[in-house]
């Protein structure tokens, strides 16, 4: 047998028919060289959709055999630019795929894509328009006269990713050939590659895909190393080779994608997924048998039939300045994001942030893993847009990810939820965060409010989960799992706050806290426990009686001086202590940090809209200070956003111009976090809570009225802007200050997390309080013992 090396540039301009040397015959031997291949990273993680089969649940909550959608497809997948990335399978986190691309070649090489764009495919389901997680990704070529549309989807009954391609040109000198980058294992290392026939294999720490297509492939097909034997450059005199040999790396596929004749050429790609060989084809093949047309439809109908059943989304479509098409693809975006092993597993993105530069070699969740913050976030918005369903099962999750006397390794005080862990519950990050501990209990109660979990249900997790919780509120103690048993906590000291990079009082996770335990109190009291009742509330009010003297400074660096401060190391926010360093931002006086977690204090009930530290503080959260410490920023056509706080150094070097930690994978100097487009939906919650005090004093037609009316719609709007052309929502948006290579748009999404969960469940609620008149994720029993009692009081 022998390694076979074709030339092709013949066939760019007399077809298929021929060809220098022979394309059939034996083929062989030593392998592709180039082993291991280049360093392997993820992919970008400016995500502009991602797509999953819809599945129901069965009777009793879970994914299984015996659910209404079964089989169960266990494939996501993400769009980017011009390509698909990560696509995983299995566990929602366990990437086999780092990116597929197409390339367009004409008798001189390949050409590069002019334009490129992506869309959501609009289906009308009930007289409404409804964006699809079909996103079409259409590149233009040779001054308009070659487009290329490409569209992923997956099979709902099978592990199968399926990618159809379709090239409209006049010309018949061009091919199109599909760049594979398989990633097994979650890791872009230790894989192996081989054609068998008309297929391509890959495989890798327990899992393999099997490459297809119908009719076969054209007569380019190889695999290789990336940056070894890459054929991603040159595909029209890349030396072919069937196998990568014994040799595990970073491997690659590139294979020739077969069109029908005609001016519209028609393509497609099946990709199953197996733990082996057989398994894999099996897949695809049952795949291919279906055909593309088919599946496509069964994926569509799955996701019309969700949106369907959601028995709030009319009202917050309507709500919505954009005629809900955001609304909508945030509803499909956040059921994407859950894991259909573990029902209920919502994650916090589905992407690596800055993945051009993240490594590779070893597994890695990136944002694909469970925060019990994020967590509550997005089980409160499908809640909040009728899908009390998932809601539940989240819920009903959460038991995995709290700390116990049978957590593996746990030698420390139990009852608090663990800060990241996969959807299996494998542990990931250990710190304390008393807002993620308070959370579920907050969750806990909304929903028994709300009908969807039982009494029966709420007491026996009450017992299990949640009163363990409110302990641990209260009383503190020493953890011991993995690195973390050093620090000691106590009431409303958190060993890191809600942007895990400090310790101390914070007002954003003390919100929580102490909505946490006047829920926990209600709940003891109906269940008997009197003292624990007592115990809880003592707490809550010491807290609640504490906000202003522990985190509220009046001799401030920013504006005049009297504002919360985002977090302190002790009980005095008048010393200027040090915080400690973060991001590669050297900590700064503690007084000259400024964020808008006050406003969960308004949203939760703990202080009235109104409350004198409150206004206070909003002054200098929306003032134009020097950048570093600045917060507020207004983009075009009046949007407003945030930053975290200031001094922020969680994204882009702002003086290299550099991705997150992409020098030598650490922290610099000039790293400066940028915009949060969920910030804008925690200030019309706020301002959703002002419009309703003035309600209460002025005609709904008076202008202080009206004019709070426009804030809340400006807010709205700005998060629908703030979604790109698929309507994925970012993590971060780029302000404009600093250097610019990657060619951000101001107000544009980064190589930040997207889409983020968290900022869809944001934009729902908002739309959800919208609708409402009123503050979806206030607990009106917080609001009567603290909020309304100051102000009957007169306190504030």
């Amino acid at each position: 047998m022998r390694r076979i090396k074709r030339t092709i540039c013949a066939l760019m301009t007399v077809g298929l028919a021929a060809c220098s040397e022979s394309v059939g015959g034996d083929r062989v031997a030593p392998g592709a060289p180039g082993a291991p291949g280049a360093a392997p990273t993820w992919s970008n993680a400016q995500k502009s959709g991602i797509g999953t089969s819809y599945e129901a649940y069965d009777a009793d909550g879970q994914f299984s055999e015996q659910g209404p959608t079964a089989p169960i497809s266990k494939v996501w997948f993400s769009l980017a630019e011009d390509r698909i990335t990560e696509v995983m399978w299995g566990l929602i986190h366990e990437a086999q795929i780092r990116e597929l691309r197409y390339i367009v070649v004409g008798p001189q090489g390949a050409i590069a894509p002019e334009t490129s764009r992506a869309t959501p495919i609009v289906r009308v389901v009930g007289g409404v328009g409804h964006p699809m997680p079909l996103h079409s990704q259409v590149m233009t070529f040779d001054d308009g006269a070659i487009v290329l549309r490409a569209e992923a989807f997956t099979d709902p009954d099978r592990q199968t990713l399926v990618s159809t391609v379709q090239m409209e040109s006049e010309r018949d000198d061009v091919r199109v050939f599909a760049y594979i980058d398989p990633a097994l294992g979650n890791s872009g290392s230790g894989d192996r590659a081989w054609v068998e026939g008309d297929h391509l294999y890959a495989e890798g720490d327990g899992a393999t895909l099997m490459v297809a297509s119908p009719g076969g492939f054209g007569s380019v097909r190889t695999v290789g190393f990336v940056g070894g034997s890459e054929a991603l450059d040159d595909p029209l005199t890349h030396e072919m080779f069937d196998s990568t040999g014994e040799v595990g790396g970073n491997v690659e596929m590139l294979v020739e994608v077969p069109f029908s004749p005609g001016r519209s050429k028609v393509g497609a790609l099946f990709i199953g997924f197996g733990e082996d060989a057989a398994a894999a084809k099996a897949e695809a093949e049952a795949s291919l048998a279906r055909g593309a047309e088919e599946i496509s439809e069964h994926y569509l109908s799955g996701w019309e039939a969700y949106l369907a059943s959601l028995s709030e989304l009319p009202r917050l479509r309507a709500r919505a300045e954009d005629g809900g098409a955001l609304a909508s693809m945030s509803a499909i975006n956040l059921k994407i994001m859950e894991d259909k092993t573990h029902a209920g597993a919502l994650i916090a993105s589905l992407s690596n942030p800055w993945g051009e530069t993240a490594p590779a070699v070893q597994p890695q969740t990136g944002y694909k893993a469970v925060w019990p913050r994020d967590f509550f976030q997005v089980a409160s918005a499908f809640l909040a847009m009728g899908d009390p369903d998932t809601a539940r099962a989240a819920y009903r999750y959460l038991p995995s990810v709290q700390v116990t006397e049978k957590t593996p390794g746990n030698f420390g005080v139990t009852g608090w939820f663990l800060q990241k862990t996969q959807v299996d519950g494998e542990i990931e990050w250990v710190a304390i965060q008393q807002d993620q501990t308070a959370m579920p209990i907050m969750l806990g109660w909304q929903l028994w409010q709300a009908g969807v979990i039982s009494d029966e249900e709420i007491a026996d997790s009450y017992a299990a989960m949640l009163k363990p919780a409110a302990d641990f509120l209260v009383d503190g103690g020493r953890p011991g799992i993995l690195w973390n048993s050093e620090f000691e906590a106590s009431l409303g000291y958190t060993q890191q706050e809600r942007w895990e990079e400090q310790e101390g009082y914070s007002p954003s996770t003390i919100a929580a806290v102490i909505s946490g335990l006047v829920v926990a109190a209600d709940l003891a009291m109906r269940f008997g426990e009197s003292s624990d009742a007592v115990r809880y509330l003592e707490a809550a009010d010491k807290l609640e009686a504490s906000l202003e003297n522990w985190m509220f400074t009046t001799n401030g660096a920013l504006g005049d001086g009297e504002y919360f401060i985002r977090i302190t190391r002790n009980q005095d926010p008048n010393d200027a202590a040090l915080l400690g360093d973060n991001n590669g931002r050297p900590g700064l006086p503690e007084n000259q940090i400024i964020d808008g977690g006050f406003l969960e204090l308004v949203r939760y009930g703990v202080r009235a809209w109104d409350s004198e530290s409150v206004l206070d503080t909003l002054e200098e959260l929306d003032g134009e200070h020097e950048d570093n410490l600045r917060v507020r920023y207004t983009f075009d056509d009046g949007r407003l956003g945030w930053r975290r706080y200031g001094n922020d150094g969680y994204g882009e070097d702002g003086e290299a111009g550099t991705n997150y930690h992409e020098i030598d994978g650490g922290n610099t100097l000039g790293q400066r976090g940028r915009v949060w487009p969920f910030f804008s939906g925690e200030r019309g919650h706020y301002e959703m809570a002002r419009l309703e005090g003035l309600l209460v004093r002025f005609e709904p037609d008076h202008p202080i009225v009206l004019e709070a009316e426009s804030r809340i719609e400006n807010l709205v709007k700005s998060m629908e802007v703030f979604a790109n052309a698929g309507l994925a929502l970012p993590e971060q948006v780029w302000d404009n200050v600093g250097p610019n290579p990657f060619g951000y748009r101001f107000g544009g999404g980064t190589n930040s997390a997207t889409p983020l969960a968290w900022t869809h469940a944001e934009y729902i609620k908002l739309l959800r309080s919208v609708a409402d008149g009123a503050v979806w994720d206030r607990y009106e029993i917080v609001k009567t013992r603290y909020a309304d009692r100051a102000a009957n009081r007169g306190l504030d």
